[in-house]
């Protein structure tokens, strides 16, 4: 058996150059939720940008509660905290800019057009590859934390999901025809990320830090 396409936190951190987006990276082998894992750690020192993935999760989620099947090794898990200057009420925009970004990277990396079913949701076909999930914190005043989850289903084949979501489960491998590299997927999605923050959001975030820290 040839070993898991796993990611390695500095590989993806020194692809990434001087950014907010991916300043700090965690890889998790596994965990229940990188949302619920992220909101756990958080305090007023916690880097904004922090990026925590996920090898596999164990009680992944969408909107509602309901359930993300998220497969050892077979798709992209992960959560980034982000401090906007948006307020609350303008914090569904986050939504969207995540699965705008979803969307172009998919583009970019593999030449296949999806769309998007709002609030969250990306499609390729008929089948679901992609979903966010954005929660927030108060901190002080108007201030709050942003907790903006991403799942991406990349190289499960239909036998990899449950039964009950195998009719309308997808993945880019299903589509394809071959597996896609995570590593090359991850930085690029962080990249399209950074790169659209703040003409899409408006944010105004702190200096990002050197790529060697």
């Amino acid at each position: 058996m040839s070993l898991p396409d796993r990611l390695i936190a500095a590989k993806l951190r020194d692809a990434l150059g001087q950014t907010l987006i991916g300043r700090r990276i965690l890889v998790l082998e596994s965990t229940r939720s990188t949302n619920d894992f992220l909101r756990q750690m958080l305090n007023p020192e916690l880097v904004e940008g922090l990026v925590v993935f996920a090898e596999e999760q164990t009680a992944g989620r969408g909107r509602h509660g309901r359930r993300w099947a998220s497969a050892s090794h077979q798709g992209l898990w992960f959560s980034l905290l982000l401090r906007p200057r948006l307020s609350l009420l303008e914090s569904a925009r986050l939504t969207n800019w995540a699965a705008q970004a979803i969307a172009t990277a998919i583009r970019d990396e593999t030449g296949l057009r999806s769309t998007i079913k709002p609030p969250n949701d990306v499609y390729l076909g008929p089948r679901k590859v992609a979903g966010v999930l954005v929660e927030t914190v108060a901190r002080r005043g108007p201030e709050y934390d942003a907790i903006v989850g991403l799942g991406i289903n990349l190289n499960q084949a239909l036998e990899d999901f449950p039964g009950e979501l195998r009719a309308r489960a997808g993945s880019l491998a299903m589509v394809l025809g071959r597996l896609v590299d995570r590593t090359s997927f991850a930085i690029a999605i962080l990249r399209e990320l950074e790169r659209t923050r703040e003409t899409h959001l408006a944010l105004q975030a702190s200096t990002p830090i050197s790529a060697n820290h």
